[in-house]
């Protein structure tokens, strides 16, 4: 094979007690990679694996390369197969050739994993030549490799070291030797035995080659109630850090290892990576299990450990949700960064779909591309349109969050470093906890986090301890800051007030001017003290219609309308009513996730809890209050008893005893959002019971579009944001009769009829979306901060604060828009959401 001209390799220095890693130049690339699945062991059934050649990607990967280019991946993983390339001592690395080619052609980085699982056959892992055959295969593949690998390439020597002990101890591979019962012991410390040797072997050849030890990141607890499995929980914990620390000397260091060997360290992390010890059960990701630890803070605590940069070196998952997982990891690797962990890249794996070790003829279907397995070209790549919309979502989350400081032909600071933007401070006041129903605050400034530094402000706790703030970090840039105070008074009551505004006082640094977002004109007196550029209200419900509302609701929601810079409103009714009171009021209706309720397009994926639950299964999910028509459901159940009601979502507000009580009715409480697909998926009907009183007059349902997304029939009652933009496709009950009468519709809709009601849907929810509506409230006010030269002093804001005192209650002061703020541009034309 013919090399490329490279430059004489140039020595860096390696890890060290006193060299950190990170004081070398950023090892890769490009932040997110693709890998290749390169597994090359013979199976527990005697199967040889290539998995390489399985997908095609061998013959590929010119054009594999190429498909990345639409996603500026320019950094892959590749493995070499110890199996694959030795036979009776000689070695044939001639299945790395096209590889090599085409990522010198396409200036494509590639990462290489030395040995993955396999070994050649007549090699006893547990025999002392194990070790000086490795050195032996290391220095002649990093020999084969030095022509295109540049000064400083990053080598795998030997794949998850600790779950290749385990694959041992249950005979996952078969070998010589393979039941040797030292596998879970003596298997890994060979292993290390192995990989110092390989190091040694690689340094050798490339004396600035850097060093990735990948193994998987776990998270294992006691099941519930049984707190005497909590030792045996924690040491399987603990075990995942066994090969790291035997590698760095810390632990074993009679084998060998020292810091220089542990340079990068890659956490593989797939969503059954948590689990119960004893039962083994997953606690599993999409349901939302509340037990999970957050990948961030297990991230952070490898972080903290070893003080070495740390890949997400593998991340991928399987069939539906491949998108709703990589917004996820997107998600918590950028809080990582926000905790100061030094994250080098996410690696999604595989890249391209990949069969079972066991079952060779079963797809995962995991990939960012899967294979057409039923075309003409059964190796044909097919690109996965959620997962690529989430991963271009994922790039957009990190590039807004994070500046990267100009490095080597990286991109990357030198020292491998991502620091945060500085950011203007958003300061949210909201009537709801962020834990609550995940809805539209969640979703709006989720995404406005990629812009502005948000403080998101509850309501407080009483608490008799000192006041003081609880805070907590839910998402990227997003700090939730929950007020304890010995108060005995609900809300952002008056009595409040002085409290909440000596500890919010700290909140947003000397001299800035943030933007004050408000969900709840009651908190309106804690301007006074902050000194706002802009004023913004966020109208997403009528609250005064609601039941029990603080009896100066209207007072400050007038207040706050003299003083607002932007009114934003949270569907169409709504904004004809606030339209009169505020010269710049823009509609933005509820919009939808689709990435997210994508996953209940596959009907196979319904949540546990229907297991007991028979079909016809008709669903509602939300808030259960004086908004919901209990009588109506009532009348369902009873006029037909072999419909299953199924009632997602926590009760407040009104008694639960209050509640129509039937065997084909099924209150479930509240879920987590993960988990809301995964109901879809099980229904038959969707169902918008609402009742129609004063406190639904103005409501815009979030959940109309995410019923869409799922391609599900929906009955509503004659709610005005439903009825009017989707009565075409929502079927619209003006009665109880009607309503059942259109569940019946719905249940007997032939196919063609639901083909053509998921086009319309279809069509209806690609025209909006979360983040199309977050980018332009964030466009509005940055030309509000562009445009208004003087800004909101504080003493106008309490100024507006004692005026609203002398507001009759029930008696709005509309005023005149144009003379509240003269500034303000003139009313704008409904807009709808992105």
């Amino acid at each position: 094979m013919s090399a490329p001209p490279t430059s004489s390799p140039t020595a860096l220095p390696t890890a060290s007690p006193t060299a950190s890693p990170t004081s070398q130049p950023a090892p890769f690339a490009s932040f997110w990679q693709g890998g290749y699945e390169g597994a090359d062991h013979v199976n527990h059934g005697g199967r040889a694996l290539d998995m390489n050649a399985a997908n095609g990607h061998v013959e590929r990967a010119r054009e594999d390369y190429l498909l990345l280019r639409q996603f500026g991946i320019t950094t892959v993983r590749e493995s070499i197969g110890w199996r694959l390339v030795e036979r009776d001592g000689v070695f044939d690395f001639s299945s790395l050739d096209a590889r090599l080619l085409a990522a010198h052609e396409l200036g494509i980085q590639i990462c290489w994993t030395f040995c993955h699982y396999g070994w050649p056959d007549e090699i006893d892992v547990y025999a002392p030549d194990f070790v000086t055959r490795f050195a032996r295969f290391c220095r002649a593949a990093a020999q084969y490799l030095a022509p295109y690998a540049g000064p400083a390439p990053v080598y795998s020597p030997i794949n998850e070291i600790s779950f290749t002990s385990w694959g041992l101890s249950v005979h996952m591979f078969r070998c010589t030797n393979m039941f040797d019962p030292r596998a879970a012991t003596e298997g890994k410390r060979q292993l290390v035995r192995a990989a110092l040797a390989g190091c040694d072997a690689i340094w050798d050849v490339t004396p600035g080659a850097r060093i990735l030890h990948c193994d998987p990141l776990i998270h294992v607890i006691a099941p519930t109630g049984r707190p005497e499995w909590q030792q045996e929980a924690d040491g399987a914990s603990a075990a995942q850090y066994d090969a790291w620390d035997m590698l760095c000397g810390k632990r074993e260091p009679e084998l060998g290892g020292a810091p220089r060997y542990l340079d990068l360290i890659g956490a593989n992390y797939y969503d059954t990576n948590q689990w119960e010890s004893g039962t083994s059960a997953r606690l599993w990701w999409h349901l939302g299990d509340p037990r999970r630890k957050p990948l961030h803070l297990s991230l952070l605590e490898l972080h903290r450990r070893y003080q070495r940069p740390v890949l997400l070196a593998e991340t991928s998952h399987v069939g539906s949700g491949r998108g709703a997982w990589i917004a996820e990891m997107a998600s918590q690797t950028a809080l990582a960064l926000q905790h100061g962990v030094a994250m080098q890249g996410i690696c999604l794996y595989p890249i391209v779909d990949r069969n079972d070790w066991e079952h060779e003829h079963h797809w995962h279907r995991s990939g960012l591309w899967d294979l057409d397995r039923d075309g003409p070209d059964p190796l044909a790549r097919q690109l996965v349109a959620p997962y690529g919309v989430a991963l271009q979502q994922g790039q957009r989350l990190l590039t807004r969050l994070t500046r990267l400081f100009p490095g080597p032909g990286t991109g990357l600071h030198p020292q491998g470093h991502i620091r945060e933007r500085v950011m203007n401070t958003v300061i949210v006041f909201c009537h709801l906890r962020w834990d609550f129903v995940y809805q539209r605050p969640q979703h709006l400034l989720t995404r406005l986090a990629q812009h502005y530094k948000v403080l998101f402000v509850e309501e407080p706790v009483f608490d008799e301890a000192e006041p003081h703030l609880r805070t907590y970090h839910p998402a990227p840039n997003v700090t939730v800051c929950q007020p304890h105070t010995p108060v005995h008074a609900a809300g952002f009551h008056d009595d409040q007030i002085p409290v909440l505004q000596s500890l919010l006082n700290k909140l947003v640094p000397h001299g800035e001017n943030p933007v004050v977002w408000f969900y709840t004109p009651m908190a309106l007196p804690l301007l006074a003290d902050l000194h706002p550029a802009l004023v913004v209200y966020d109208c997403m419900d009528e609250l005064s219609a609601f039941k029990n509302p603080p009896r100066q609701l209207l007072q400050r929601e007038s207040a706050l309308l003299g003083v607002a810079d932007l009114v934003f409103t949270g569907g169409p009714s709504l904004y004809e009513a606030k339209r009169p009171r505020h010269a710049n009021v823009h509609c933005f209706a509820s919009s939808v996730d689709t990435v997210h309720f994508e996953q209940a397009l596959d009907r196979s994926n319904a949540h546990p809890l229907h297991a007991d639950i028979p079909h016809p299964r008709l669903g509602f999910y939300g808030v259960i209050d004086e908004r919901f028509d209990t009588a109506l459901i009532a009348a369902m159940a009873d006029a037909h008893p072999e419909w299953h009601i199924v009632l997602v979502g926590p009760v407040v507000k009104i008694e639960p005893s209050a509640l129509p009580q039937r065997p084909n009715i099924h209150y479930l409480g509240q879920q987590a959002y993960q988990a809301l697909p995964q109901f879809l998926a099980g229904w038959d009907v969707c169902l918008l019971p609402f009742a129609l009183n004063e406190s639904t007059k103005f409501i815009s349902p979030t959940k109309v579009l995410e019923y869409m997304a799922a391609e599900l029939p929906i009955v509503s009652t004659a709610i005005t944001d439903v009825e009017v933009p989707y009565g075409d496709i929502v079927a619209i009950g003006h009665g109880h009769a009607e309503f059942i009468a259109h569940c019946e519709a719905a249940l007997a809709l032939t196919p063609t009829a639901r083909a053509a009601m998921a086009t319309q849907m279809r069509a209806v929810v690609a025209r909006t979306s979360w983040d199309g509506t977050a980018d332009q409230m964030h466009a509005l006010i940055e030309d509000m901060r562009a445009d208004t030269p003087a800004r909101l002093p504080g003493h106008v804001a309490a100024l507006a604060v004692e005026q609203s005192a002398a507001i009759v209650v029930g008696v709005p002061n509309y005023g005149e828009p144009d003379k509240i703020n003269p500034l303000r541009p003139a009313t704008s034309p409904m807009r709808p959401a992105a």
